[in-house]
């Protein structure tokens, strides 16, 4: 058996539940967020895209590269055992923070949308075949739903979409129809909207997937983030979420899977480090999850994961979630001051994360986004690749605020004054 080397890893003291998050008070952990746009404070509200980064995760990354920047697995210095220790470390810990049963669940990959590309090549051109179903939901971003029709064009296998109801949750008996057809094979859908907000009821619709004999992929990159997230409890199979968005850097992506699943799967890039034995006309591969990280991995990119990971283990999930409802909660109201403003997805902040997504029905969002940041207001604006979302929505181009951490309630004020100048401007 191939397996990687464990270090011993010190689990962190569990957070105090139920202790309230300030968000100004966390700004002042995030470099970023001390300056100054278009002299106007800086206020960002795109973290649904990236969040920013605590002076904890760049220091971290700055040592690895001070002290221990070396290749990983072969060497046999104290560099290369340092590296690998960070490396195998930080596997360790992303498998706490997800409640997988054992590191070797995770697999690295350099982003959510690799890792989802993962299983499709992996997993579903090896058991997949023409005729099967693949369900998926009008909510997905579109590194849910490219891969499968990839795998729908090669493979013939049929893509199917579960519609949403009127306030943007999904139609659950429309996914049991489709399972009680018997083609279905595999359900990926997203655990939270990064249009709507809207969290999917994992649990219960891995209960429904599973009872018909199918896999249930999860897109949890607006999840992980920001709620508490445990795999088992859910029933994912697969689960995918990126560092970028959780106080991470960029460029490092995690999939989660069963080990017994990664086991079955095909290797999805060929080169060193992935390989158990290579001949001239063959090769053979290890096991997972080094089957899968084929070459040079991102290295110092897990020592800034281990780093966010620890932030928010010392926060505790549940306290980001409830600091989250509690700005959401207050945005669906302060917004509702704006008139001529359309709010989208659940009304319930209970149904939705830290996202608010809106329109003004003769404003373009690129016009919104643009006046906002002349105040100083970072948020999102176009179709957030969510193109089949947007087609239900009726608009080709929506703006979106999302909110983390380091956010506060000032700033969502900040906001609405930003609006009202939009309207205002545009009148």
């Amino acid at each position: 058996m191939n397996r990687p080397s464990s270090s011993p890893v010190k689990k962190d003291a569990p957070a105090i539940e139920r202790q309230p998050i300030d968000g100004r008070k966390l700004a002042q952990d995030f470099p970023i967020l001390k300056q100054k746009v278009r002299d106007k404070r800086l206020v960002y509200l795109d973290s649904a895209a990236t969040s920013q980064k605590p002076f904890t995760v760049i220091d971290a990354m700055n040592e690895y590269y001070h002290t221990s920047n070396a290749n990983v697995h072969r060497g046999l210095h104290m560099l290369a055992e340092r590296a690998t220790e960070i490396y195998e470390c930080a596997r360790t810990r992303a498998s706490w923070f997800i409640n997988a049963a054992r590191p070797t669940e995770i697999v690295w990959t350099k982003n959510a949308t690799e890792a989802l590309n993962l299983v499709a090549h992996g997993w579903g051109r090896r058991h997949l075949k023409a005729g099967d179903e693949v369900v998926v939901s009008r909510l997905e971003h579109h590194s849910n739903l490219v891969p499968w029709h990839l795998l729908a064009k090669d493979k013939g296998v049929v893509v199917r979409g579960v519609e949403l109801n009127a306030d943007g949750t999904l139609r659950l008996e429309e996914l049991e129809e489709f399972l009680k057809g018997g083609k279905v094979k595999l359900v990926a859908l997203a655990h939270v909207s990064n249009v709507l907000g809207t969290i999917n009821p994992i649990a219960e619709i891995s209960k429904l997937v599973h009872a018909h004999g199918a896999i249930l992929v999860v897109d949890g990159c607006q999840a992980a983030p920001h709620l508490p997230v445990n795999v088992r409890e859910l029933g994912a199979d697969f689960y995918a979420f990126s560092a970028h968005k959780m106080l991470g850097p960029t460029g490092l992506g995690v999939l989660y899977g069963r080990f017994d699943l990664l086991q079955q799967m095909d290797a999805f890039l060929g080169g060193g480090e992935m390989i158990e034995e290579v001949k001239l006309a063959s090769s053979t591969y290890k096991d997972p999850p080094l089957r899968f990280e084929a070459g040079t991995p991102p290295i110092a990119e897990t020592a800034g994961m281990t780093a966010a990971l620890e932030y928010l283990g010392r926060l505790g999930m549940a306290n980001v979630r409830a600091h989250e409802k509690e700005l959401v909660t207050y945005a669906l109201e302060k917004l509702k001051e704006v008139q001529g403003l359309k709010v989208f997805g659940p009304a319930d902040p209970e149904l939705r994360a830290g996202v608010v997504t809106f329109e003004f029905e003769h404003i373009h969002a690129h016009d919104v986004a643009q006046v906002l940041d002349s105040e100083g207001i970072a948020v999102r604006a176009g179709h957030h690749c969510t193109q089949p979302l947007h087609e239900w929505l009726g608009s080709p181009s929506t703006a979106r605020a999302s909110f983390y951490v380091y956010t506060h309630q000032e700033e969502i004020d900040l906001l609405a004054k930003g609006l009202l100048k939009v309207k205002k401007y545009f009148a």
